[in-house]
């Protein structure tokens, strides 16, 4: 039998449905998403995008996309957008190596509006569009979507604020859930509770209670209007919040309901001349009961259809974001002064089980990077040692804080860099390639990255023993299986470490590239080349006496690194050949490429731009070995 999803190819086509059909076609979306993470191996943002169903219906047969304009704030929560613009056909392609976007992506549809994939861009970019539209006296709807999760970060207030001081024409609206990924926190994310908490109002509220209960029934009727009360003041509360930034309120109203969904959206169009927030109220995971039960679970996939694993087949290794995790909590269980700090990332740093135990320890501070570095100085000022544990891409959102509130004050914080390097599927946004290069220019900033899990664990220790601002860079995934149950150790910083001795050339890896390294010199072995490797551990301070001696001593060095090479690795130790005059000892540089690099499986990446050991090798044989000339060929003409 037909679905109906299989008529809906383009927003157009929902508008001719009805209200029985779009019901119906609610739950095929449902379904259809769910078999599409499931068929790209159960992995992908399932929770939010079922959470947004019909609301992202009611958004295409509102307004009139891509002419009007609608910006998803994250926009993990975009597969549904994607189905209903013309992109169905190519969901089983999403997050998968030259497919579709997890995320909104310009270069993917006229429909994605504004790229994203990191909270809180929305509503600036909406404003920006809706001033472009005004400027130019053109006519179309401008709708941004964000989450309760997104609004905890500054710059959506920022750009809230500005917008209500513009007055211009634009609809926010609120798609509250209570999450982001972690359960919400801040003050933001809860009722504004600043009149309840007024002590006139709790000192006339107990006694007027008191009296009221004097009479017949009086504590039931007392009971009766606490419930109208908490009701009403919920409503007035939030809407005098948004009406303060100069935006009109309409809401709170259900988020799964069609009917009041459209209803409330052509309301809006009688709001002339000023901004408008639309609340509404959805539930991650809605409608596939697996999926709302756990919501944290779901964001990320079908939990429930994976296949139990063998009790006898061997445990997988633990990730980086694992054994970061554990080693937090002995650092935590060993040192008074230790703190560990995240941004919304309980679960995908791994710090969830350390909050667990050590709740008033582990601190997650919402989706507010440049808070969460700063709060991280405070405590370092006060004799503390705090672990802000921030994915790579997002830690640039804290830039200006890492610099004036860490660096100029010399503080012991410690930047835990999950992320770094090639990300794999989630892509464009979240890609850390520039870390190594926005920290080595900071005076004073240790640049560290472990070769592996059991050099993670004695990177972080040694950073809690320094004395100003240290960082550890490690990739997303597994590495290569170094036992994590011996006791850390202090590592001199700046000391690096020979793996392999030999006498044609040198490699020096610097974090996830070094077991490629060694991998590429037995590859070179094989070809009588014998190589040297080098595990760099820090990229500032470098071991400058070590380098010096290998690139005089060995036919030249050879860097890898998951880093652009502008500011990079390479660079740092390009520019101490190059004082020592000994620039044409570096024969090359391996590193990330000098262009956005799209999402695909980490090993395709490596492979694509010559970071793995096969590519290491290739590489470093055609600079040793460079290919003969070919000579010119002779024409033979026939006889005449």
């Amino acid at each position: 039998m037909e679905r109906l999803l299989d008529r809906v190819n383009s927003p157009a086509d929902l508008r001719t449905l009805s209200d029985a059909e779009l019901e119906k076609l609610c739950a095929e979306i449902r379904d259809f998403l769910v078999h599409t993470v499931e068929g790209i191996g159960g992995g992908g943002h399932l929770a939010s995008n079922l959470g947004v169903v019909e609301l992202t219906v009611a958004l295409h047969r509102v307004f009139d996309t891509p002419r009007d304009q609608i910006i998803w704030d994250v926009s993990h929560q975009t597969y549904v957008h994607k189905m209903l613009t013309g992109r169905k056909a190519l969901m089983s392609s999403i997050r998968q190596y030259r497919g579709l976007s997890g995320f909104a992506d310009r270069n993917e549809s006229d429909h994605d509006a504004f790229g994203a994939g990191h909270a809180g861009t929305s509503i600036s970019a909406a404003a920006g569009i809706a001033a472009a539209r005004d400027l130019k006296g053109e006519d179309f709807e401008v709708v941004a979507v964000i989450g309760d999760g997104a609004m905890t970060a500054g710059m959506a207030l920022e750009g809230m604020n500005h917008v209500g001081d513009m007055g211009t024409r634009m609809l926010v609206v609120l798609n509250d859930n209570a999450m982001s990924i972690s359960p919400n926190v801040g003050a933001l994310s809860r009722n504004v509770n600043k009149f309840r908490l007024e002590p006139h109002y709790r000192n006339a509220k107990r006694e007027i209670g008191s009296f009221v209960e004097l009479f017949p029934l009086g504590k039931q009727m007392w009971d009766g209007a606490k419930r109208v009360k908490a009701s009403l003041r919920e409503l007035m509360v939030h809407a005098s919040f948004w009406e303060q930034f100069g935006f009109e309120y309409f809401g709170p109203i259900n988020g799964h309901n069609l009917h009041e969904l459209e209803s409330a959206m052509k309301a809006i169009h009688d709001v002339e001349g000023k901004p408008v927030l639309l609340h509404v109220l959805t539930e991650k995971g809605h409608g596939i009961p697996e999926a709302a039960a756990d919501p944290v679970k779901s964001h990320s996939g079908t939990f429930w259809l994976k296949k139990p694993r063998d009790p006898s087949a061997p445990a997988p290794p633990p990730t980086y974001s694992q054994v970061f995790a554990e080693a937090c909590s002995e650092l935590l269980e060993n040192d008074d002064r230790v703190v560990a700090i995240t941004a919304a990332m309980l679960e995908g740093t791994g710090l969830a089980p350390v909050h667990k135990r050590y709740p008033t320890r582990v601190f997650d501070v919402g989706i507010a990077e440049q808070h969460a570095v700063t709060f991280a100085a405070g405590l370092a000022t006060r004799g503390m040692r705090p672990i802000a544990s921030i994915y790579s891409t997002f830690l640039q959102r804290g830039y200006d804080s890492v610099v004036h509130d860490v660096v100029v004050q010399k503080l012991p914080v410690i930047f835990a860099l999950d992320r770094a390097g090639f990300v794999g599927d989630d892509g464009k946004t979240h890609q850390g390639f520039i870390d190594t290069s926005y920290l080595r220019c900071l005076p004073g900033m240790v640049v560290s990255a472990p070769k592996d899990e059991a050099e993670l664990r004695d990177l972080l220790y040694t950073a809690t023993k320094h004395d100003g601002p240290f960082s550890v860079r490690y990739p997303r995934g597994t590495g290569p299986g170094a036992p994590t149950d011996q006791p850390m150790r202090e590592i001199p910083i700046g000391e690096a470490e020979v793996l392999r001795r030999g006498k044609d050339v040198t490699l020096v890896g610097f974090g996830a590239t070094v077991t490629q390294c060694q991998q590429a010199a037995e590859i070179l072995a094989e070809s009588g080349i014998e190589a040297t490797v080098v595990n760099a551990r820090f990229a500032k301070p470098l071991d400058e006496d070590l380098l010096l001696e290998l690139a005089r001593e060995t036919g030249g060095i050879v860097t890898a690194e998951e880093n652009v090479r502008a500011g990079g690795f390479g660079e740092a130790v390009l520019s101490l050949l190059a004082q020592h005059g000994l620039a044409d000892r570096l024969l090359t540089s391996l590193c990330m490429p000098d262009e956005i690099v799209d999402h695909g499986p980490q090993a395709t990446m490596r492979a694509l731009h010559l970071l793995d050991a096969a590519g290491i090798a290739a590489s470093t044989e055609k600079l040793l070995r460079p290919p003969r000339e070919t000579p010119a060929s002779t024409t033979v003409g026939s006889p005449g």
